[in-house]
């Protein structure tokens, strides 16, 4: 296998997972797989979901480190520090924007009536995806690039793309008017830098 089959198989493992991770996130196939006496709670669901994001990502960290990779670029200085000061801002509003929406229930670890409902405030006052801003800023910022990593990243990104769209249809079904009114006054990833009134 060449360099570039391997590139492509990393990429298409990535979506596949992607894809895999989404269809369990839809209501349908979530409320199929909820009949089932341990999955019946959207708590006991949360939990399943998250150990089977986590484990079943294993054979793609597997495919990584078995693929063979090719050197692109090493950012040198200054670029490395800008790009290091990125990914910090990155880590900031992943952490931030996962207190915000609430991480227990989030982790399947509380009820999902402890969730709060449409969070507006905070860095959702600046922008729909905060996590999702946050995930992108850090991959896109990593000073150093191989063939493998840019498949990833690109793998990674068409999915938050694909994952958002799906994630604010969920969202406008379950909040309504309110979703549709908070969307048209907030940008998706990018933040507006003054926040609407």
């Amino acid at each position: 296998m060449n360099d570039f089959t391997g590139t492509v198989i990393l990429f298409l493992s990535v979506m596949f997972w992607g894809g895999l991770h989404s269809l369990l996130a839809s209501h349908p196939v979530k409320r199929r797989l909820q009949r089932g006496a341990f999955l019946g709670t959207d708590q006991s669901y949360r939990l399943a979901y998250n150990a089977f994001a986590i484990f079943s990502f294993l054979p793609v960290l597997a495919a990584i480190v078995l693929t063979p990779d090719m050197h692109l670029y090493t950012a040198g200085m200054p670029l490395v520090v800008f790009l290091v000061l990125a990914q910090l801002l990155a880590v900031l509003l992943l952490g931030i924007g996962f207190l915000q929406t609430g991480p227990l229930p989030f982790l399947g670890l509380a009820p999902a009536d402890a969730q709060q409902g449409l969070v507006t405030s905070g860095l959702y006052r600046y922008m729909r995806h905060p996590l999702y801003t946050g995930g992108l800023l850090f991959i896109w910022c990593m000073p150093y690039m191989t063939a493998n990593i840019l498949a990833i990243d690109l793998a990674l990104t068409l999915y938050v793309v694909i994952g958002a769209v799906l994630e604010e249809a969920k969202l406008r079904k379950v909040f309504g008017q309110a979703y549709i009114d908070y969307a048209r006054r907030t940008p998706m990833f990018l933040p507006r830098l003054w926040p609407h009134r």
